[in-house]
């Protein structure tokens, strides 16, 4: 065999045993964000989120919302963008089921800088709307009135200038004044 080509297979092998977990990278119009998914610890989350990264459904989505923080006693302008399809296919995403919820109370995940999380109303409502966490938010892991907090699922790992960049964005309220792009979301 070629010398090359086995050298090539050896890293690629190397490279991915060293990745416990599901790895992906969001392609934005800033930038690109990548995070790795917590399978071991939110198995349904992560199998939901990458079963819509397998079938494209982000392909041409957005970060549509912002919330920042800068009132809170935090000096450090955290908050929260959000993104997936609401605007992009609004009548696709109402129509997904949502997805068994996994609190972080079961997980061990918290609401750290960088944590990936499912946006959701009820249990269970969650589905392709997703968030990034700018700064510390672990009042997320128990908020809502069913104290049962947003299920967090991954941990951005590369990109984090970006999502700031993003976040630094105009906004009208909650809302960009105009959407940042998510090209598409892939695996690693």
């Amino acid at each position: 065999m070629n010398k090359l080509f086995i050298t090539a297979t050896l890293f690629l092998l190397v490279s991915c045993a060293s990745h416990k977990n599901p790895r992906i990278q969001i392609s934005t119009n800033f930038g690109i964000i990548e995070a790795e998914l917590f399978a071991d610890k939110a198995p349904k989350t992560v199998a939901a989120f990458l079963s819509y990264i397998d079938s494209g459904l982000y392909k041409n989505s957005s970060f549509y919302r912002v919330l920042l923080e800068e009132a809170m006693a935090s000096n450090d302008n955290s908050g929260l963008i959000q993104g997936g399809i609401w605007q992009s296919n609004n009548k696709k995403a109402v129509s997904m089921p949502g997805i068994p919820h996994e609190s972080p109370r079961e997980t061990g995940l918290s609401h750290t800088t960088g944590t990936l999380s499912l946006a959701r109303t009820t249990p269970g409502s969650a589905n392709t709307e997703f968030f990034i966490c700018i700064g510390d938010k672990t009042e997320l892991d128990s908020s809502n009135a069913d104290g049962l907090g947003f299920a967090a699922f991954g941990r951005v790992v590369s990109g984090m200038r970006i999502v700031r960049d993003i976040q630094n964005e105009p906004a009208n309220g909650e809302s960009f004044v105009k959407p940042i792009v998510i090209l598409d979301i892939k695996r690693l």
